[in-house]
């Protein structure tokens, strides 16, 4: 059945403009975005077959170019179109962090990370560098791949963050694997940091590990 057949109070747009977005469930936005369905398929069952052939909505927006293609009726244009809109809410969430007290509102931050590193499918070292008010200075991706102590060098962060004359340091790197606890190397490496940066009266306000949708601070189970 078309959307447009279905009771005026049950289609995603109308229910959107009458209860805001939150209403929504990730097929229906995205069946909002896509705005036509494919033969057999209307925009909602279209989002849904999406989203159980890809995994989920991170699975989706992380998605190559020719994995996303391979879909029915899913063309380049669509593409850059669903990265278009995955940018711009990381752009809204980075001058949020720019404009306010950053560390004033930890879950932004966390939001904010979770967008930003939660799509990747490897490992990322990610640095938010802070002014004296925490507001965000400057966020730089300093590492890729397996993070460890000869992977991640402390020197390097300590460099960037006298660069910037950063008063204050959040890390965040993200878990591809789904597991949302730090390992070994995770609290090794961040001491090493965190002593490092105190050398040059530098603070590590907390470290960040995203894993898909979940979030787990050092700072909130007193490892810092």
């Amino acid at each position: 059945m078309k959307i447009m057949e279905w009771p005026q109070q049950e289609r995603p747009r109308e229910r959107l403009l009458r209860h805001g977005a939150t209403s929504l469930s990730d097929a229906e936005l995205l069946a909002i975005f896509l705005r036509t369905g494919t033969k057999g398929y209307n925009a909602v069952e279209l989002s849904r077959h999406l989203l159980n052939e890809f995994g989920g909505l991170r699975q989706l927006l992380g998605a190559s170019l020719k994995e996303f293609t391979q879909q029915p009726g899913m063309g380049a244009a669509k593409y850059c179109q669903l990265q278009a809109s995955l940018e711009l809410s990381k752009r809204y969430l980075q001058q949020n962090l720019r404009l306010n007290h950053s560390f004033s509102n930890p879950e932004q931050v966390k939001q904010f990370l979770s967008i930003t590193l939660g799509h990747h499918k490897r490992e990322q070292f990610m640095v938010l560098f802070l002014n004296n008010q925490h507001q965000l200075l400057s966020q730089d991706t300093l590492f890729q791949g397996t993070i460890n102590s000869s992977e991640v060098h402390p020197r390097v962060v300590v460099e960037k963050a006298l660069s910037y004359h950063a008063a204050a340091v959040i890390l965040a790197h993200n878990h591809p694997s789904g597991c949302i606890d730090p390992s070994p190397s995770d609290r090794h490496i961040t001491d090493k940091i965190q002593q490092a940066l105190e050398l040059m009266d530098i603070r590590t306000l907390d470290h960040i590990i995203i894993a898909h949708n979940k979030s787990y601070s050092f700072a909130e189970h007193g490892l810092l």
